[in-house]
């Protein structure tokens, strides 16, 4: 099997050390690289070619939403996961805009940095728990709702979505192929208006029809 080449930046060299002994109990994990600021990944950019990238979010020189967002640009297929602190709440948004994947607390075990990883190589996007918690406090609280109509199956796949379940297990979960599922995907996109699967979580949390807290 092809190892999974990942590149972490952060400006703690504690957290990208602890972080790389996690990530180093997957034999299919590779860390090709590290990176101290958002600066020094994007030149390592040039020589290394990562298939996913650990992203602290407030870094010097070029923070985290920068480097994300100049990254993708230069390798459309690169997958990005944001490293956040709780106070980190005002950023996240900005981070899905310039196309992170997912979204982690610095504290995450070894279990759900597996899970993360599993899920966003497969195709889907990764929110952990708190992160989730934050979005729905910050959004939920809003008026701004918008009424549409989803039937039964689809409001199953967006909950789905939002528990970040790949394609894969959402079929078996729903005893549906893949290829159902990303046909359900599709349309939850064009009926909601959602330009990718992050937009279509901050509409079901916006819109309650997942309960956040029940993830």
């Amino acid at each position: 099997m092809k190892k999974i080449k990942i590149i972490i930046v952060d400006d703690h060299m504690m957290l990208r050390t602890g972080l790389a002994l996690l990530l180093k109990e997957n034999k299919n994990i590779e860390i090709i690289a590290e990176a101290s600021d958002g600066k020094e990944f994007l030149n390592l950019l040039k020589s290394h070619h990562p298939d996913l990238v650990f992203m602290d979010i407030r870094m010097p020189n070029i923070n985290g939403i920068d480097a994300t967002r100049e990254a993708i640009q230069r390798k459309p297929g690169l997958k990005i996961v944001a490293l956040s602190m709780h106070d980190d709440e005002e950023y996240l948004e900005s981070m899905m805009q310039a196309g992170a994947k997912g979204f982690l607390l610095k504290k995450a075990g070894s279990d759900e940095l597996q899970k993360a990883i599993e899920v966003i190589m497969s195709g889907g996007n990764y929110f952990s728990q708190e992160i989730m918690s934050l979005f729905a406090k910050k959004m939920i609280s809003s008026n701004d709702r918008e009424m549409i109509e989803l039937n039964s199956r689809e409001k199953e796949v967006l909950k789905l979505l939002c528990q970040g379940f790949s394609t894969q297990e959402m079929a078996d979960k729903l005893s549906l192929s893949p290829r159902t599922i990303e046909s359900y995907r599709t349309n939850l996109l064009d009926k909601t208006n959602s330009k990718n699967t992050i937009n279509l979580v901050l509409f079901a949390i916006k819109n309650k029809i997942v309960n956040v807290t029940k993830i």
